[in-house]
């Protein structure tokens, strides 16, 4: 296609949506010799979120332009910006950037064949890099630099000097990355314009920079990785994605500060050229633009509700997310997720002492601490003393089967009991109900109600008995002995359990797992674990 273009089409493909352009007269010159080069650097630093589809569709535009583009993972400014990323995080976290980057390009059907991808501690740590650092620090002032990094660098009482050397790193990287052109966000203006000021003082050529626009987030505000109720996680469930946008400030007749809105004209238009509004015909029928403006001139007049707004964006949001989930449902990549983003529970239970059954002290609420195995029902008989309890002999991979006391005959017939797998947790402290001890707890999904619905939760397919499940991101904790009852581990653990909308068994977002695969139940969305 980029062929076919002249100069001037490249160009308008080039700026298109972009809210402004520093050195356009240079990137014409440029196009009437040969193709334009582009980088776009992000900081390996919070999880991407869906603001990130905004400079995947401009990547998508520069590409049908012709331009050679280079993806730069700034792993070391994501060190330098106050520390976001520890130090020891920092491969792990590009490795997670590469992977889901290049899934949100896939899913927009960019070819990565076209890209180029470059870790930035492979070019910033070489002799040559270091002395124009210093070099430009002799130059750059502090009142220059922490100007510059001012809508970028995390801003704090007590800077470090780690964020005065962010914006000159950066400016150095056009030269590094022999480009023509920056890409970025317009918050990153100031960095861009002390790259053009001091650039040319090295004896390096003064480079163009293509700016867009900020999209807002479900707040009205930024969208930003720190702030959770601003975004959409790129790993967010269907589920989530639906109250979250629920939740989205998206005001009747209101097109300013509008992140539901800002979406289809930066994200859904661009990739798709059209976007379809789904209604009751009592409300006017589905309708489809073709033009973004049509779409916010009706909202803003209200001939567009924000409820069928929202549930538009929803669907073609899900489009976008799909693919991505599906690659991360590979155990590799999930422990990756989990590894590179360690939950604040694991981070706190590294340094945690070990109690006496080897679990970890009593504030260490990693669900290891846990004892939860796969187990097969043996037998199924009446509790001679309670006509709504039955007792269930299970194998959980001990010598004996163990006895539970549970109700679960009331929702899942004896027949079916029988010989069947099952989630048993093994480390409680045993109860005596209507006077026999119960040995475990079954684990089952349900959602309350009329009535209430219960399912045993299914271990994966050749599992065996005294198989253990624990949480992705936490294969290598100790369960407890015992669960001290007094210190309520277990019911802290079962608060964040809950089967997400495919049904698969999640503690805080992380699959519960064996060694085979994912625990799952068959109908219960959005279930609790019990």
């Amino acid at each position: 296609m980029a062929d076919q273009l002249s100069p001037d089409e490249k160009l308008q493909l080039i700026t298109r949506n972009l809210q402004e352009v520093l050195g356009e007269e240079k990137l014409k010159q440029v196009l009437q010799e040969r193709e334009v080069k582009v980088y776009w650097g992000t900081a390996t630093t919070g999880k991407p979120h869906i603001a990130y589809f905004v400079p995947m569709s401009k990547i998508a535009d520069f590409l049908k332009a012709g331009c050679e583009v280079t993806i730069l993972f700034a792993d070391l400014h994501a060190f330098l910006d106050n520390m976001k990323a520890p130090w020891e995080l920092l491969e792990l976290r590009v490795k997670y950037y590469e992977q889901v980057i290049k899934a949100m390009l896939e899913s927009i059907g960019v070819p990565l064949d076209k890209l180029k991808f470059v870790k930035g501690t492979d070019f910033q740590l070489s002799r040559e890099y270091t002395l124009d650092v210093y070099r430009l620090s002799s130059m750059v002032t502090e009142h220059d630099a922490k100007k510059a990094g001012a809508e970028v660098v995390k801003q704090v009482d007590h800077p470090l000097l780690s964020g005065l050397l962010y914006p000159g790193l950066q400016a150095l990287d056009e030269e590094y990355l022999k480009c023509d052109a920056q890409f970025g966000g317009v918050d990153q203006r100031k960095i861009f314009t002390l790259a053009e000021k001091y650039l040319p003082s090295l004896g390096y050529a003064k480079r163009s920079h293509l700016m867009n626009p900020m999209v807002p987030g479900l707040t009205g505000a930024k969208m930003s990785s720190s702030e959770e109720e601003s975004k959409i996680d790129l790993l967010d469930s269907a589920g989530d994605v639906k109250k979250k946008l629920k939740r989205a400030f998206c005001e009747p007749g209101n097109i300013e500060n509008n992140g539901v809105l800002s979406f289809v004209q930066y994200v859904v238009f661009p990739l798709r050229g059209e976007f379809s509004i789904k209604r009751d015909p009592k409300w006017g029928g589905d309708k489809t633009y073709t033009v973004f403006e049509e779409l916010e001139k009706d909202f803003a007049a209200e001939s567009v509700h924000p409820g069928d707004l929202k549930a538009s964006v929803e669907a073609s949001l899900n489009q976008l997310l799909d693919p991505i989930r599906k690659k991360f449902e590979s155990p590799e990549l999930r422990k990756l997720s989990n590894t590179a983003y360690p939950s604040k529970t694991t981070a706190a239970g590294k340094g945690a002492k070990a109690g006496p059954g080897g679990g970890g002290d009593d504030d260490d609420l990693s669900p290891s601490r846990v004892d939860i195995r796969v187990g097969r029902i043996i037998s199924v008989e009446k509790h001679p003393d309670a006509d709504s309890l039955y007792l269930e002999k299970i194998d959980v991979g001990e010598a004996e089967p163990r006895t539970v006391v549970s109700g679960l005959v009331a929702f899942v017939s004896q027949e079916e009991l029988q010989d069947r797998l099952v989630l048993v947790l093994c480390n409680l402290k045993p109860q005596k109900m209507r006077g026999i001890e119960s040995q475990a707890m079954l684990l089952c999904a349900s959602i309350e109600g009329e009535p209430r619905r219960v399912e045993p939760l299914d271990p994966p397919e050749g599992s065996s008995p005294g198989d253990r499940v624990f949480v992705e991101g936490y294969e290598t904790g100790k369960p407890d002995e015992r669960l001290n009852p007094k210190k309520k581990v277990w019911e802290k653990v079962q608060a964040d359990l809950k089967i997400s909308e495919e049904c698969v068994a999640q503690w805080k977002d992380n699959q519960l797992m064996t060694k085979l695969g994912q625990i799952t139940c068959k109908t219960l969305k959005g279930g609790n674990i019990s």
